[in-house]
C-alpha cells in the first residue's frame, strides 16, 4: 500500500487534440499538468482516415516515454454505431472499429473508449443482439491487446447503454472480451443516477457494483451536467457549475476504490487552458486526503 509520504500518483487529466500530429498530445498535456489523457486516432467525424505513418507512430512513442503522461486511452468515431438495424452500416462500424483497434494497437494505447450504439427505434432487445453480433466479428480479427471500454450514455434518442443493466448484459453475453467501463458522470446523470451529494453518489456506485462491479470500472469521464437529473440530454458542464456541484466530485476524487483510476475531463479547455486549468486545480484539491 502507498505510504502518506509516497502516495499514489493522482491520473487526471483532459481530452488533448491530435491536430498538427498526434505527437503533439504530450505537450499539450503538459500545458495543464495532466498525467493522463484522452485523444482520437483519427478523424472523428469522418470514416476515412489515413492510415497511421510509421514516423508518427515513433514520434507519438518517443513523445509518450518522455511525457509524464501515465495514462492513455483513445476514443472512437461518433459515426461508429455497432447496434445499427442497417447490415451495410453495420458492417462499415465493425470495419471502422476494428481500424481503430489496429491503431491503438500500434500506438501502443491500451484502452479503446466506445459508446454502445442506438438501436434506431428497433428496441433495446434488438439493439443488443446486433452489438453482440457486431462485437464477435470485431474480436475474430481485431489485435490483441486493446482492452474496450463500454461508456454509459445520456438516454438520448435510442442509445444503448443507458441503464447499468445494459451494460451488464453486454458483458455476460461476451464472457471472454476484454471489456472495462468507462463511466460518465454527466450520462449518469443525465440517464437518472443521481450523484448530486456524497449520500446519492454512495447509493449510485453501490448500484454499480452489485449489477456490475467496481472493479470493472477502468475510467471516469468527469463532466458536470447542464440538464437536470433524469432529464436524458447530453450536455457537459465544468465540474461544480452543473446540476451535479461540488458535493458529487468531491465523493468520487475521495472514494479509495478508485484512487489508480484515472479520471479525464471532456469540457471546453478555453482561451490559453483557462478552463482546464482551473478545472483540474479544483479536482486536484478535492484528490487531497486530510
Amino acid at each position: 500500500m502507498p505510504s502518506v509520504d509516497n502516495p499514489v500518483p493522482l491520473l487526471l487529466g483532459t481530452h488533448v487534440s491530435i491536430a498538427g500530429g498526434i505527437e503533439k498530445v504530450f505537450s499539450r498535456a503538459a500545458e495543464v499538468g495532466a498525467t493522463a489523457i484522452q485523444l482520437f486516432t483519427r478523424n472523428a467525424s469522418r470514416w476515412q482516415a489515413k492510415p497511421l505513418d510509421p514516423g508518427a507512430i515513433a514520434a507519438f512513442k518517443q513523445a509518450r516515454s518522455s511525457s509524464d503522461i501515465g495514462y492513455v486511452a483513445a476514443h472512437d468515431s461518433y459515426l461508429i454505431n455497432l447496434a445499427s438495424p442497417d447490415p451495410k452500416l453495420r458492417k462499415k462500424s465493425i470495419d471502422t472499429f476494428v481500424d481503430e483497434m489496429l491503431r491503438c494497437r500500434q500506438l501502443g494505447i491500451e484502452d479503446l473508449v466506445m459508446h454502445p450504439g442506438a438501436h434506431m427505434q428497433q428496441g433495446s432487445a434488438a439493439g443488443l443482439g446486433h452489438l453482440i453480433d457486431s462485437f464477435k466479428s470485431i474480436f475474430s480479427q481485431a489485435p490483441s491487446g486493446v482492452r474496450v471500454l463500454l461508456e454509459n450514455t445520456a438516454g438520448q434518442g435510442s442509445s444503448l447503454g443507458v441503464r447499468f443493466e445494459e451494460l451488464a448484459e453486454i458483458n455476460e453475453r461476451l464472457p471472454t472480451a476484454d471489456f472495462a467501463i468507462c463511466f460518465d458522470t454527466c450520462h449518469a446523470f443525465a440517464a437518472g443516477y443521481d450523484l448530486s451529494s456524497d449520500t446519492a453518489y454512495h447509493a449510485t456506485m453501490a448500484e454499480f457494483d452489485r449489477l456490475i462491479g467496481c472493479e470493472k470500472l477502468a475510467l471516469f469521464h468527469l463532466n458536470d451536467s447542464k440538464k437536470p437529473l433524469g432529464a436524458r440530454v447530453d450536455r457537459h458542464q465544468h465540474v461544480a457549475q452543473g446540476e451535479i456541484g461540488a458535493a458529487g466530485f468531491q465523493a468520487l476524487l475521495q472514494d479509495p476504490r478508485f484512487t489508480r483510476v484515472a479520471k479525464i475531463l471532456e469540457t471546453p479547455s478555453g482561451e490559453q487552458h483557462c478552463h482546464d486549468l482551473e478545472n483540474l486545480a479544483l479536482l486536484r484539491q478535492w484528490a487531497r486526503r486530510t
